[in-house]
């Protein structure tokens, strides 16, 4: 399966011009690709384009030469690097996971996540434990890509490894496509990743 980008062009203020524009881009559900460039050249606008979040001005995002889905579960899902503002802070983390698709209990089994926090609610818990929670609710079995922006960068060395460990697993395993947006050199290394610059 193949994501494309084709030349995309995004501004959120017409007089202040765009963030980026004539962007191209394909990634393989195969492979790791990281999305490179300087702080405020446009990578998280340009994950939130490719996973559905946002319309570009010009250009379109194809997955296997068709338009993402406008309604329903998008394949495409985008991890944050701040999970709390990626929760609904009114619901259990059980409803949250509730949005996902499809959902296979032995991804929440190696994300551990321990069966008490259910029934909390986002501020119960810590970044590390949220965001193993927002990972899960993105690996619905339709799942084809992840875009993972910045999402380790809160957390501890020891919750960071867990993550990475399991999601360059779980990726593998099942064929899903990975697309990272981080600064960290050697975090990029160990993963193996395919540049693409803005």
């Amino acid at each position: 399966m193949i994501l494309e980008g084709k030349n995309l062009s995004f501004a959120y203020d017409e007089k202040a011009g765009k963030i980026f524009s004539g962007v191209n881009l394909r990634v393989d559900s195969r492979e790791h690709a990281a999305i490179m460039g300087p702080s405020g050249f446009g990578k998280t606008t340009l994950c939130k384009i490719l996973a559905g979040y946002l319309e570009p001005d010009t250009g379109e995002v194809l997955l296997d030469g068709a338009p993402l889905p406008k309604k329903g579960y998008c394949p495409v899902q985008m991890i944050w690097q701040h999970p709390e503002r990626a929760v609904n802070p009114r619901l259990r983390m059980k409803d949250t996971l509730a949005d996902g698709q499809e959902m296979e209990e032995r991804i929440i089994q190696a994300l551990g996540i321990e069966e008490d926090w259910m029934n909390r609610y986002p501020q119960e818990l810590s970044g590390g434990e949220l965001q193993r929670f927002c990972i899960a609710r993105a690996l619905g079995k339709p799942t084809k890509f992840l875009i993972a922006d910045e999402i380790s960068t809160m957390l501890d060395m020891i919750t960071q490894s867990q993550i990475w460990n399991f999601l360059l697993e779980e990726t593998k395993k099942r064929g899903i496509g990975l697309v990272v947006v981080s600064h960290s050199e050697a975090l990029l290394e160990r993963i193996g990743v395919r540049r693409i610059f803005l």
